[in-house]
């Protein structure tokens, strides 16, 4: 459905929900969705993801190229110095996560990262100079998987664990959620998960970090606005729910019968379907290359899910294309690692916020706050004012 718009007496076709509407430019990535492919700058990232570890491409997102062994090493001295969380904040984690129930990490991130943001003394984005603007991003996203991790720990009883500065991001996550140091194997999963969930085009969250990041408010602040916009089930997805799918079907024998049942009811099956993918989404054929890397039954019942849902769907609604996005071997792979559901969604936060802060910055730097407009379709005006009662 299109509205028109007037702007500057032209009149400009508008779709519902800003699809295909190019609403800022960007050097930090893109998406092509009609050839299943997306990249980081100017490498694609699933080769990233797969091949390079997660900081190098932090590094590319913040800084325009690949680093160098020094600066590589460098940078995750950085990172791992701005790993702390503040006395102030650490003290208030316990009832953050007894207010959010021990279940929703991420409302209790929210808390806590503006939390951080007030006793770090963060200052409006206008206010800062570009050096301090990327310190300030870096500090942001490498303390929110901790925060993340103290969170679920606190949860679950346990007291939070303190850093290891000789742990690099992503196996220094995992080692906070369950206090062991994860296998390189395991390590390798995880961090090409997370690589591939930087960032995805100007999502929904990308979008409002941006917008918020436009008025020159503080970098915390847009990063906690992408959390809420994350929070909505039309965005942020749950990986958790691939797996329920899984546990519904329970066993080979019934795919066949609960497939056919879903898509003849028009039930949708999570793990299935994708936006702007109009191809095999190119995370998920990663994701399952490493979820068959892992082998066992799991993974062969989840291919084998994957393999029916698209015969039965070309069988039972001719010419609609379907293909796993990238949630449903995410969840398997995740599974796999021993990342506990309730943390799926939060693992993915801990990635995506290195996608926020790039963006963040780089809208900071345009210095034009977003401002569109509305198309008015309500009483015409102006109406004479009734008399006062």
């Amino acid at each position: 459905m299109l509205t028109t718009d007037r702007m500057d007496d032209t009149l400009i076709d508008v779709p519902r929900g800003l699809t295909n509407v190019v609403a800022a430019e960007t050097a930090l990535g893109d998406v092509r969705g009609h050839e299943g492919f997306y990249h980081y700058r100017q490498y694609s990232a699933v080769q990233l993801a797969a091949e390079r570890s997660f900081e190098e491409s932090w590094y590319l997102l913040l800084f325009g190229e690949l680093p160098t062994r020094h600066q590589l090493d460098s940078f995750r001295l950085q990172v791992a110095g701005a790993r702390s969380i503040p006395d102030e904040v650490a003290s208030m984690l316990p009832a953050i996560a007894r207010v959010t129930g021990g279940t929703d990490a991420l409302a209790g991130l929210r808390i806590a990262l503006g939390a951080v943001a007030a006793a770090d003394g963060i200052r409006p984005l206008y206010d800062t100079a570009v050096d301090a603007r990327t310190d300030t991003a870096i500090r942001v996203a490498a303390v929110t998987p901790v925060l993340l991790a103290a969170l679920h720990r606190l949860a679950a009883g346990e007291r939070p664990l303190p850093p290891r500065p000789d742990l690099g991001h992503v196996a220094h996550y995992l080692y906070l959620l369950s206090g062991d140091v994860p296998d390189a194997r395991t390590e390798h999963a995880v961090s090409a998960y997370m690589t591939a969930a930087i960032d995805h085009g100007f999502n929904a969250s990308t979008f409002t970090a941006r917008v918020i990041a436009s008025t020159g408010a503080d970098l915390g602040s847009a990063v906690v606005g992408a959390l809420g916009s994350l929070s909505g089930p039309l965005h942020g997805g749950a990986p958790s729910r691939a797996l329920d799918t899984l546990d519904a079907i329970g066993t080979p024998e019934r795919i066949d019968e609960w497939v056919t049942d879903a898509v003849l009811s028009g039930a949708r099956i999570m793990g299935f379907g994708h936006p702007v993918y109009r191809t095999e989404d190119p995370r998920s054929r990663m994701l399952r290359s490493i979820a068959q890397g892992f082998g066992g039954d799991r993974v062969a019942f989840a291919t084998a899910v994957e393999a029916r849902v698209l015969a039965l769907l070309e069988q039972l609604k001719p010419g609609r294309e379907l293909h796993t996005n990238v949630e449903f071997y995410a969840a398997v792979v995740m599974e796999l690692c021993g990342i506990p559901r309730s943390m799926f969604t939060p693992t993915f936060a801990a990635a995506r916020v290195v996608g926020w802060t790039a963006h963040i910055l780089e809208q900071a730097a345009d210095g034009k706050i977003i401002r569109p407009s509305s198309r008015y379709v309500g009483v015409p005006a102006p109406e004479p004012l009734p008399p006062a009662v």
